[in-house]
């Protein structure tokens, strides 16, 4: 079920929106403010925002400038401000679509749901063997082997990619420590396989939100690990 966040100061309208949104099977988050609307389109996995530009605390223009340094989830801008000039300049900063208020509730719909269609297949997120490989809050770009967690870029060693990458390409099934040095190392394991515990330990510090309680790569205990999507 797709996630939404709602950036909108005016309560009847983000209560509407909402409304509307969830009678659609999707799931919504509203914040009624610029600085709680950005913190929380970092931290949390979205797959669209919808953006007041008039807001409260911070100015919305500011919230999508901000949003496009390190996310390309889709934005849909909702405003009165009906001028070409307000469309143009944030059109210009990325913004995927500008729906002027008032709004029909039903267009607003159709045009989220296109939105997350089109950015679904772009960066073919239900895949595993694309270029692109997102899971979560992960997204994995095989071709350039990079990495980026909640938007943000984290640097890997190449074995710390490879065996995140091996995990994430073999979801819901657990792995002997044995198995993982052989497929990441190309060696048999004499003595060897505490190197997957440390390069898993690092992993877990660069993707985890905790750790020590790790949520993606889990230890089945006396069997080996298994990474959860």
């Amino acid at each position: 079920m797709a996630k939404i966040l709602i950036i909108e100061d005016e309560i009847t309208i983000a209560e509407l929106e909402k409304d509307y949104l969830e009678n659609n099977q999707f799931l919504v988050d509203i914040c009624y403010n610029g600085e709680d609307g950005l913190n929380s389109a970092k931290t949390d996995n979205y797959d669209l925002v919808i953006l007041d530009l008039m807001l409260p605390d911070m100015d919305g223009i500011e919230v999508l400038k901000e949003l496009r340094k390190d996310n390309n989830v889709p934005i849909l801008v909702v405003s009165a401000k009906n001028t070409d000039a307000s469309k143009i300049k944030a059109l210009t900063l990325e913004a995927d679509d500008y729906i002027t208020k008032p709004f029909s509730p039903g267009e607003l719909v159709a045009r989220v749901r296109a939105h997350i269609s089109r950015y679904k297949k772009l960066t073919n997120t239900n895949q595993f063997n694309n270029e692109v490989v997102t899971v979560n809050n992960l997204k994995i770009d095989k071709s350039a082997k990079r990495i980026w967690v909640n938007g943000k870029e984290k640097s890997f060693s190449s074995k710390e990619y490879d065996l995140l990458l091996f995990f994430v390409e073999h979801p819901n099934r657990v792995f002997k420590k044995e198995e993982l040095y052989n497929t990441i190392w190309k060696m048999k394991s004499v003595g060897d396989i505490a190197t997957v515990t440390v390069h898993i330990k690092k992993i877990r510090e660069k993707i985890e939100e905790d750790s020590s309680n790790p949520k993606y790569i889990e230890n089945i205990w006396g069997v080996g690990y298994r990474f959860n999507a």
